[in-house]
């Protein structure tokens, strides 16, 4: 990826590559496009798409899950969106070619190793969730994955059989650099915040989590003033649903990252709710390359019936003006049009409102647009 380099409030020109991929992602890609537009007329910028297949419908399109061409495309953009990949008809496990095989070219293509899921719940939303709101009042956390290593992508990973029955085995392998580099990352983060880092990990039990812990503690010193603690992955799941405004950023491997976020999720009210960033290195401005993206999947069955809750790939956009345009004021105004916006009562269907998926983004882009 190419990155744009502006001086704060100088109008910019940017390329975006937007995969909006299965299910409700070409619903709710056309709310972020919105959104975006009111943003270009309030500032002056000038955004370019470039529309693209990612996951089950590029392989009834061309046979693979995402195209080497576009994966190209994506690398020379400012910054990628995607919508969301999968769904039932594509579901076969022995299928060669499946829709999150598109997501993970992507995410290996254009070196998107982290992975930033920030869960923040309103005072306005508190009762949405399916927790007590005692406990969820007050949280704001963000939890960074390590995208590229792990049991997804360590070899080998296969299944056989042999004259004792069926075998399968996956792989967890990790280097020290994947280690750091994400590590680094989430001190750094830590650092714009409340200066807390919890490292997850299962070093009671595996290898690869030993040499985790090793290399965040190594790490430490050089962010003294950055409190860190390390927790087991089982502990940190039951206090993610009991005590879950004492986090503040928390790092860990792919696996777990991919299951505490969701588990996070929920304290927000709605997956609908929940953007993420898959960040690369930085460039000399500090700016990052990054595919943003909603946490939740595709939902197949509410696509096109305006019940998909947009506000997920609304403010991914946000974080794709913040993370790799450096446009703070824009991403900005984008997060509080969607917090007046709820605050007023304007809701889509999930949590407890009647906003369809595309009045919901058209009053998000009214409101960019008016203030």
């Amino acid at each position: 990826m190419t990155s744009t380099s502006n001086t704060p409030g100088t109008p910019i020109s940017a390329k975006i590559a937007q995969f909006a991929g299965d299910g409700v992602g070409p619903d709710i890609a056309v709310e972020a496009r919105k959104v975006l537009d009111a943003i270009t007329s309030r500032f002056g910028h000038t955004f370019s798409y470039d529309d693209m297949l990612v996951g089950g419908i590029a392989i009834d399109a061309y046979g693979e899950a995402v195209r080497d061409e576009d994966v190209e495309v994506a690398r020379n953009a400012d910054g990628v969106l995607l919508g969301a990949v999968g769904g039932p008809k594509w579901d076969d496990p022995n299928a060669s070619v499946r829709p999150e095989q598109g997501l993970l070219k992507l995410r290996k293509s254009l070196g998107l190793f982290a992975n930033l899921r920030p869960v923040a719940v309103m005072e306005q939303l508190v009762d949405a969730t399916p927790l007590k709101p005692e406990y969820v009042r007050g949280t704001d956390l963000i939890v960074v994955r390590e995208l590229t290593g792990g049991l997804y992508f360590g070899q080998p990973s296969k299944q056989w059989a042999d004259d004792q029955g069926r075998i399968a085995v996956d792989t967890m392998q990790y280097r020290d650099y994947e280690i750091e580099r994400v590590v680094r990352l989430a001190f750094d983060l830590a650092r714009t915040r409340r200066k807390k880092l919890t490292s997850v990990d299962k070093a009671n039990v595996l290898s690869t989590s030993r040499l985790w812990r090793t290399i965040v503690t190594e790490i430490a010193p050089d962010y003294p003033d950055v409190e860190l603690e390390h927790m087991l992955v089982d502990v940190t799941t039951m206090r993610l649903l009991k005590q879950p405004s004492e986090f503040d950023v928390i790092v860990t491997e792919n696996t777990f990252g991919d299951i505490i976020t969701d588990e996070a999720s929920v304290l927000g009210g709605s997956l609908g709710l929940m953007p993420s960033a898959s960040l690369g290195e930085p460039d000399a401005n500090g700016r990052r390359s990054g595919m943003y993206e909603p946490i939740h999947g595709s939902a197949p069955r509410h696509a096109g019936t305006g019940r998909a809750n947009p506000t997920g790939m609304i403010l991914s956009a946000a974080m794709l003006l913040r993370m790799s345009l450096g446009l703070e004021a824009e991403a900005a105004a984008i997060e509080q049009a969607v917090s007046d916006a709820i605050t007023a009562g304007v809701m889509t269907q999930d949590i407890g409102g009647t906003a369809t998926t595309s009045s919901f983004g058209d009053e998000i882009a009214s409101r960019v647009a008016a203030n």
